[in-house]
């Protein structure tokens, strides 16, 4: 573990989809700008709940984005709330908002917004919370309570 990854997995073990957590501070990730800063509604967070898709344009772009902008794009392939993007690329949920901001303002990505009465839904209130706590903490370590 000397160059700061766990090491491969051995021949009995399953190697982890996502990959090693990723070292780099979410500032630098996002120029140092936080999701939810503005005062006006339009500037306001996006919801967990949010579904998200790359659009045409985005998934042709794929070999132009770099690192988590690719990532992002790439598993929007099918619609993905922003709780699950973050869990699956086990980024920092404002990460991936500030993220999926800029690539739908380049037209990379569609964000659709639910209806508030279906964000008091307790199924999806639920598979909100679960996609939360499978996103690991700063040690690596999922939340597995209720």
């Amino acid at each position: 573990m000397a160059d700061g990854f766990p090491p491969p997995p051995g021949p009995d073990e399953e190697p982890d989809p996502a990959g090693p957590v990723p070292a780099v501070r979410p500032f630098l990730v996002t120029a140092g700008r936080v999701a939810g800063a503005g005062e006006t509604a339009a500037e306001r967070p996006i919801p967990v709940e949010t579904q998200v898709i790359a659009t045409a344009e985005g998934l042709g772009a794929l070999g132009r984005l770099s690192f988590e902008r690719h990532d992002i794009v790439a598993v929007c392939a099918v619609p993905q709330s922003l709780a699950e993007i973050a869990a699956r690329l086990r980024l920092h949920l404002n990460v991936v908002r500030v993220l999926a901001e800029d690539l739908r303002a380049a037209g990379h990505l569609a964000v659709h917004v639910p209806d508030t009465a279906a964000t008091h839904d307790a199924s999806v209130l639920r598979r909100v919370i679960d996609g939360l706590r499978a996103i690991p903490d700063s040690r690596g370590v999922l939340r597995d309570t209720d």
